[in-house]
C-alpha cells in the first residue's frame, strides 16, 4: 500500500475506536440483556444490544412494510464531518437526508442497516401523526373532544375530562412525575406497560387524580398523556396502533423493513414509546414530515396537521417557554421559530427535520443516561452545521 492509500486509512472514520465501547459491551459481543421493568433503565454494557433488539425481548406487533420506495444515493458525499462525528458520540446510527437522497450513513458498534433501532419517544409523535389521519377520516370528530368520550374507563378522571387538545401539547394540567429514578409516576407506567404487570389498556394510566392547575396553561412532559392518545386512537378507529398505522403511513411512506412496536399485557401498543425500526425507515418518516405529510403527489398525513402540529399554537409553547430552549407543538419538539422540529426520545434517538431546504438528520444513540441534557448539544449543533453547509440549493 502507498503512502498515499496509508494516510487515507489513518484518517478514515473505520479506524478510530467508537466512544466507550469497552464499557458499552464490544468484548462481549455487545451483548443482549434483558429488558427491564421500566422503560429507560439498563446497565451501560446492555445498551448497545438492548437497544437495536428490543423487540426480541419483549412483546411486540409487527407493523408490516409494503414496497419500498428507494431513496437515492449522493455521490460523491458531501463533507458534513460525519465521520468526526461519529468518533466523538455515542451513536449507533447516523443518516442525513435532503430530499429522498442520503448524504450520509454511518453505523458503529457493530450495528448496520438491518437492525431495528428502539425510538423510546420518538413514538410520540407517531401517535400525534396517526391521530390527524384518524381526525381526517372523521373517526375522532373535533381536536377539543374529551379522551373519555372515546374511552370510556377514562370518564370521570381527569384524563378522561382533558381535551385532545391539551393532550397532544402536554398541557393537562394533571399532576404525572416523570425524572426517570425509578420511583416516579413514569416508572409505574412502563411496568404497567412495557413490563406487562397488570391487565393493560386503560389501566395504565388509571389513578392521576389531581389536576394542579387548568389544562392550556402551562407545558409538563407527561408520557401518560400519549398513552391516552394512543388509547383513544384505537377505540376511535377499531384497530391496534401497529395496523393503522402499516397502512396509513408505513406503506404508503415506502417503508423498507418491518417496524414494530410493544405491547403491554392486554395486547394495546404502547403509545408514549416502543416503535422499534431501521434507521432509513426513520429517515423516511423525516422525510415525509418534511413534506408536510405529501409524498410523490399523495397526501399522506393532512398538510394542515402537520404545519399545526410543528408550530406552537399558545404561547405557553413557544420554543424558549415551553422548555429551556425548545418548545412543542402536538408531541413533536420545536427546535426554533423558523419551523424546524424534531422526533426525540431518551438515550440520545431523535429525527431533526428542516421543512424549508427538505434535511433530516436521524439519530440513533446509547447515551450514558436518560437526563444528560449536555449530550443533546453535539447533535444540534451537528444539524444546524448540516444545514449551514449544504446551504439552500
Amino acid at each position: 500500500m502507498n503512502l498515499l492509500g496509508v494516510l487515507i486509512l489513518v484518517l478514515s472514520g473505520t479506524v478510530f475506536a467508537a466512544p466507550d465501547e469497552a464499557l458499552l459491551g464490544k468484548a462481549q459481543g455487545y451483548p443482549v440483556c434483558a429488558v427491564p421493568s421500566g422503560s429507560t433503565t439498563a446497565t451501560q454494557h446492555c445498551l448497545v444490544g438492548l437497544l437495536s433488539n428490543y423487540d426480541k425481548l419483549t412483546a411486540t406487533r409487527k407493523v408490516p412494510h409494503g414496497t419500498p420506495r428507494p431513496l437515492k444515493r449522493a455521490a460523491p458525499e458531501p463533507a458534513l464531518g460525519a465521520d468526526a462525528y461519529m468518533a466523538a458520540n455515542r451513536n449507533t446510527g447516523l443518516l442525513v437526508l435532503r430530499g429522498d437522497t442520503i448524504l450520509a450513513e454511518r453505523y458503529q458498534y457493530g450495528r448496520n442497516e438491518n437492525h431495528r433501532f428502539q425510538s423510546f419517544s420518538m413514538a410520540k409523535t407517531v401517535v400525534a401523526m396517526l391521530l390527524g389521519v384518524a381526525m381526517n377520516e372523521n373517526k375522532i370528530k373535533s381536536i377539543d373532544d374529551r379522551a373519555g368520550q372515546y374511552v370510556a374507563e377514562l370518564k370521570g378522571e381527569p384524563y378522561g375530562e382533558t381535551s385532545l387538545r391539551h393532550l397532544l401539547t402536554m398541557s393537562s394540567g394533571v399532576d404525572f412525575s416523570e425524572y426517570y429514578n425509578g420511583r416516579d409516576d413514569v416508572s409505574v407506567l412502563g411496568r404497567k406497560t412495557v413490563g406487562r404487570q397488570g391487565p393493560g389498556g386503560a389501566d395504565s394510566v388509571l389513578g392521576y387524580i389531581k389536576r394542579s392547575r387548568p389544562a392550556g396553561e402551562k407545558f409538563v412532559y407527561a408520557s401518560a398523556e400519549t398513552q391516552v392518545l394512543g388509547l383513544v386512537l384505537r377505540a376511535a378507529t377499531g384497530r391496534n396502533l401497529s395496523d393503522y398505522l402499516a397502512e396509513k403511513i408505513w406503506q404508503p411512506m415506502g417503508a423498507e423493513a418491518d417496524a414494530t412496536w410493544v405491547i403491554d399485557g392486554g395486547g394495546y401498543e404502547t403509545g408514549h414509546m416502543g416503535l422499534n425500526a431501521t434507521l432509513r425507515d426513520w429517515g423516511r418518516l423525516g422525510m415525509l414530515l418534511a413534506n408536510y405529510g405529501e409524498l410523490d403527489g399523495r397526501q399522506i398525513i393532512p398538510a394542515a396537521w402537520v404545519k399545526a402540529a410543528t408550530h406552537a399554537e399558545s404561547p405557553h409553547l413557544r420554543p424558549g417557554v415551553a422548555t429551556f430552549r425548545n418548545g412543542y407543538g402536538y408531541q413533536t419538539w420545536l427546535i426554533d421559530n423558523e419551523g424546524k422540529f424534531a422526533l426525540l426520545g431518551v438515550r440520545g434517538q431523535a429525527v431533526m427535520v428542516d421543512p424549508v431546504t427538505r434535511t433530516v438528520v436521524v439519530h440513533t444513540a446509547v447515551h450514558a443516561n436518560s437526563t444528560d441534557g449536555t449530550a443533546r448539544g453535539p447533535q444540534f449543533n451537528f444539524f444546524f452545521d448540516t444545514i449551514r453547509t449544504l446551504g439552500s440549493s
